[in-house]
């Protein structure tokens, strides 16, 4: 997606830029994923069954975007996330857009979350050079069979990313910080091993050094075999159990990385308005395309590629964080 293009970079929650309502944007330049993980919860990757159409933005033009919303936050301490439906390292100009991004006056952090098997020592110096602050590494399991199992991948190497994490852990200028996901009756044996792991070659010199993240079902997601999460008390209740054992802080908040509300980019949108909006491309999901109003993309649910190219009345049924999600209306 370029200017040519017309699509907008704020609308849709697999490209661009997502406002929350905080100081830290999230910053998504691609969806693709070269991972099948069990537990994805937008089913990405080789595997998936749910994706229509992937989508790749340009640099220069997601910069363009980052900046406008950027500006409208305020120029000071803003954190930027660059996460995606899939992953990030899939994103041929990555180093690239971590430069351009890392120069906006007011930028303090640009942090990345990633599954790994792409990096390697000169990926991170150059991800660092560029002006990356924290690497948010997704690790489940230190065993290496289960690690193929978790990631739907034969060719996985968990050896190879924790290659990228010790040296990782070791650069200066870049902090590292574990995120595993904790699948009950997968990787329960597995999470203490990696706490030990990730204090033991120095992750979170600046930010807390493991970020342990509760499965979840999605509805378009994966969903493993048998396994019932975790209630959010259970889950809770064992991270705090886990904090006594290894002395560390496993309970996170907004607080731990400086997060605090912010104003959000005005919404040209609301739930219930009916608007007249253009249909220009297929979405990312099989049954959606995506439409342009009012400088946004939207994306449309309940419809057939023949819609493309057309202008059409829709009626407004999401809208928030400027995610817009409408209907055909009549």
């Amino acid at each position: 997606m370029d200017r040519d293009s017309r699509i907008p970079l704020i609308g849709c929650i697999a490209f661009g830029v997502v406002d929350r309502g905080t100081n830290l944007l999230q910053v998504r330049p691609t969806t693709i994923c070269n991972l099948s993980c069990i537990y994805c919860s937008t089913d990405a990757g080789p595997r998936s069954r749910v994706r229509s159409t992937e989508y790749i933005a340009d640099p220069d033009y997601l910069y363009e975007w980052v900046l406008e919303v950027v500006r409208y936050k305020g120029s000071k301490g803003i954190e930027l996330h660059i996460d995606t439906v899939g992953e990030p390292t899939t994103y041929p100009y990555l180093v690239d857009l971590v430069q351009k991004i890392s120069s906006i006056d007011g930028v303090e952090v640009v942090s990345m979350q990633s599954n790994g098997i792409l990096l390697d020592e000169g990926k991170l110096e150059d991800l660092r050079d560029a002006g990356l602050s924290r690497l948010n590494l997704s690790m489940d399991t230190l065993d290496p069979e289960k690690a193929r199992f978790i990631a739907g991948d034969e060719s996985y190497d968990v050896d190879r990313v924790k290659t990228v994490a010790e040296y990782a852990a070791g650069m200066d200028g870049l902090d590292l910080l574990v995120a595993p996901v904790w699948i009950p009756g997968v990787n329960d044996q597995d999470i203490p091993e990696i706490i030990e792991y990730s204090l033991r070659i120095g992750a979170g010199k600046r930010w807390p050094p493991l970020g342990i993240q509760k499965y979840e079902v999605h509805k378009r997601g994966r969903k493993p075999y048998g396994v019932k999460p975790f209630s959010w008390g259970r889950f809770y209740r064992e991270l705090r159990r886990l904090e006594r054992i290894y002395n560390v802080k496993l309970v996170l908040g907004a607080e731990d990385f400086g997060i605090h509300p912010r104003p959000m980019i005005p919404s040209p949108l609301t739930v219930g308005m009916k608007v007249e909006a253009e249909i220009v491309a297929p979405g990312w999901l099989r049954g959606e395309l995506l439409a342009v109003a009012k400088g946004r993309v939207i994306t449309v649910v309940g419809v057939g590629e023949e819609l493309i190219g057309r202008r059409v009345y829709l009626r407004m049924i999401g809208c928030k964080h400027n995610v817009y999600l409408a209907r055909i209306e009549g």
